[in-house]
């Protein structure tokens, strides 16, 4: 995990399935944002389908929030199961087209909110 301050927790930029800038730093993988760190190379046990042990460290930090980017063509899937799991933890899920969940996450952080993001930058 890099640490990042809080005043540069928002994404700068997403080049659809090429890259996103978080903090002045480029980013060529997949990545969650928790907090005021970001996780880079960021691999699923099922690639296009989420599972909550992909989340792990989302769960554990108990955001208000979590932002999904699925892809710049929306193939990553969330299961009912797990939408149902963070719904019993007060999360609320939120899942976009990756450009999409970049301007809800950013939004969300300017606001003030607790939000965390899980971003698949490809497909």
């Amino acid at each position: 995990m890099k640490n990042e301050s809080s005043s540069n927790r928002i994404i700068e930029a997403y080049a659809a399935g090429r890259h996103m800038t978080v903090a002045g730093q480029k980013y060529t993988r997949d990545l969650k944002i928790i907090g005021n760190s970001v996780k880079d190379n960021w691999w699923r046990r099922e690639g296009h389908r989420l599972a909550a042990e992909d989340i792990r460290d989302v769960l554990s930090a108990s955001p208000d929030v979590l932002v999904v980017g699925t892809g710049y063509a929306g193939r990553m899937r969330i299961p009912n199961a797990l939408r149902q799991q963070l719904e019993t933890k007060h999360i609320r899920i939120v899942s976009e087209r990756t450009a999409e969940a970049v301007q809800t996450f950013n939004r969300m952080r300017t606001e003030g909110k607790n939000v965390a993001g899980a971003f698949h930058l490809t497909c």
